[in-house]
């Protein structure tokens, strides 16, 4: 994906939002290279990292100089109060300085109109913050196959195709890809238990799982997937349009935004 031939055209800016981590003694907000690295070659787009602070003021104010909001994965899984889930164990790693952050901003970018694209705990976040809820432990269900990695593997074998999904073909991933079925990675140990109302399935597991949704009124871009495809996004032909498409509705929003002052 190009400009539209305008060497001087400033390139979309595309929020991050930042997990909040403890490194030594000290919390950083930080965000995964991968996803940066795939949002500015495979995309286009600056990257602009959203400190995990919670404040909606802040956010109201961001949301309308951005072109794009980009919900990474993450180590930590959204606390299962903001779905009236049981309490997590004491050993699930929680941030909530992640979730004030990303839940609000969610329903913000698709009011404004601006293009989301949510991967793994970004997908996750979209459903709750439309109104769906989370299995906490798919693997302890008895319903689903197993979906987390293997964590003894080296990373690129943690990262291997592990799953077919199936598209809807009524969906917009399906026109996105041209195919009925392709072979996913699969990281998580949360997924969809109740989907929000808004939300239209774009792919399922062999095993009956949500792995990506789109959101029915969005003026833009909104979809979600539950697995990674910003690892090596650039060997992975499906990865590849799907980051450029984002990125062209990015474009197509600052484009929008420029011609509105």
């Amino acid at each position: 994906m190009t400009n539209s031939g305008d060497p001087h055209q400033s390139t979309p800016l595309v929020g991050v939002v930042c997990d909040m981590e403890i490194i030594g003694p000290h919390p950083f907000h930080v965000a995964g290279h991968k996803y940066i690295h795939a949002l500015v070659a495979g995309s286009n787009c600056t990257p602009v990292l959203i400190p995990a602070l919670g404040n909606l003021e802040h956010l109201k104010q961001l949301i309308h100089t951005l072109d794009g909001i980009l919900l990474t994965g993450g180590y930590s899984m959204v606390n299962p109060v903001h779905y009236d889930g049981s309490p997590a164990d004491a050993e699930t790693k929680l941030d909530g300085d992640r979730d004030s952050t990303t839940l609000p901003l969610i329903n913000l970018a698709i009011e404004a109109g601006v293009p989301v694209l949510g991967i793994c705990r970004g997908f996750q976040e979209m459903n709750v913050a439309l109104g769906g809820s989370l299995h906490q432990k798919l693997h302890e269900t008895g319903q689903y196959i197993e979906h987390r990695e293997d964590k003894e593997k080296l990373l690129e074998q943690q990262y291997d195709l592990a799953h077919s999904v199936r598209l809807n073909p009524d969906g917009q991933l399906y026109s996105l890809f041209d195919s009925e079925d392709i072979e996913v990675n699969s990281l998580h140990t949360q997924g969809v238990d109740q989907l929000a109302p808004g939300l239209n399935i774009e792919a399922v597991a062999t095993d009956g799982l949500v792995e990506a949704f789109s959101v029915k009124d969005a003026t833009s871009f909104a979809i979600a997937v539950q697995w990674h495809p910003e690892w090596q996004f650039n060997n992975n032909n499906y990865s590849r349009k799907l980051f450029s498409a984002f990125g062209q509705a990015c474009q197509q929003r600052q484009q929008v935004k420029n011609n509105h002052g």
